[in-house]
């Protein structure tokens, strides 16, 4: 069986992410794959809206395969990740731009790479068991595939939240956020996907979209938006301890496990990309910083601590926020030259479709 199924049906074509045991990680071919489907539907005119889904009924996508990632960083010259680097953060682009409606149908888990599948498409759609996260300071490596982009486009400091805590939202935080556009129960799925078959998009979601449960991000924004636009992770830190709330000493108490060059890179990135402008140019950005990663003890520890050994006790180097020094941040930026990804040197602008 195939780890990504194609299918058509009436004017909707379909793409079902198919490793339920693995969560629906991503592998390198699995991105090779998706990206020739868009190519044959955006040329097919009987296609004219693109659907993703994931197998089995834990969720979407749980990430890329950072296992591989852990070995080849570990064992190899990095190579392999940064190969499926390049292609995954091409096919995040290309997903953002794509010409005809794509529905993003963001059910249970979605993390990582499962985000970057589907919160650049043009129609996302969450539900009640929505559980959506970039956690990737907590395993030594950074938010990508765009997401640094998308966090910085939330309201107030939301995004600086969630990148460095790598904290799980809801269906209404995410709408809040912007990382999704429209609620739909659950048990309404599987008509919404009939309904796409023979309607357009619009249509279709007039029948299904509700208004969900609130969320718990509007009401802390005052605090949150207080202590992350801090210009350092350390005054960040204080600051929280210093609100005197159990919500953000529970946000320290998290940064304080995570690892600080992440934590360090992940909050410079964030400031980089309100300055960088289109997406493009952040996965450039992001490229940089992964690709430095592979380079970094940290990405391999904590792969090692959470997926490998499952010990949950990484051991980080630097161990502390004062010994990461601002020039170690700087390397993670550092030009690539010839192995540049060069995204925005091939980007073209698109007009908005109102569907």
């Amino acid at each position: 069986m195939s780890d990504v199924l194609f299918h058509t049906r009436g004017r909707a074509a379909h793409i079902t992410l198919n490793r339920p045991r693995a969560l629906n990680s991503l592998t390198h071919g699995m991105v090779l794959r998706i990206d020739g489907a868009l190519t044959e539907w955006e040329r097919d005119p009987a296609v004219e809206t693109v659907v993703i889904t994931g197998a089995g009924e834990r969720g979407l996508c749980a990430g890329g395969d950072i296992r591989a990632i852990h070995d080849d960083a570990r064992d190899g010259d990095g190579t392999a990740s940064a190969a499926f680097w390049r292609d995954e953060y091409r096919l995040n682009a290309r997903i953002a731009r794509y010409p005809k409606p794509y529905v993003a149908v963001m059910d249970g888990l979605v993390m990582g790479g499962g985000v970057g599948v589907s919160a650049h498409g043009s129609v996302r759609v969450v539900t009640e068991r929505s559980d959506i996260a970039m956690p990737e300071t907590g395993i030594g490596f950074v938010p990508d595939v765009g997401g640094t982009h998308l966090l910085a486009l939330a309201p107030g400091e939301l995004g600086t939240h969630l990148a460095l805590t790598g904290a799980r939202i809801g269906a209404a935080d995410a709408l809040l956020c912007g990382l999704a556009d429209h609620y739909v129960p659950s048990a309404s799925l599987r008509p919404l996907v009939d309904d796409l078959a023979r309607l357009p998009v619009h249509e279709a979601l007039a029948r299904h979209v509700q208004a969900p449960s609130p969320g718990e991000l509007a009401e802390q924004r005052e605090w949150i938006d207080d202590c992350y636009r801090a210009d350092t992770v350390e005054e960040i830190l204080r600051r929280l301890l210093a609100r005197g709330r159990p919500a953000a000493e529970e946000a320290a108490e998290t940064l304080l496990a995570r690892s600080p060059t992440a934590l360090k890179v992940t909050l410079a990135a964030l400031r980089r990309v309100r300055r960088l402008g289109p997406l493009e140019r952040v996965l450039d950005q992001e490229y940089r910083v992964s690709c430095a990663c592979l380079r970094h003890p940290d990405l391999v520890e904590g792969i090692r601590a959470r997926i490998v050994d499952k010990d949950r006790e990484p051991r980080w180097s630097p161990a502390t926020l004062a010994e990461v020094a601002e020039a170690d941040v700087e390397g993670f930026f550092a030009p690539l030259g010839e192995r540049e990804l060069g995204l925005a040197d091939r980007s073209r602008t698109t007009e908005e479709v109102p569907w």
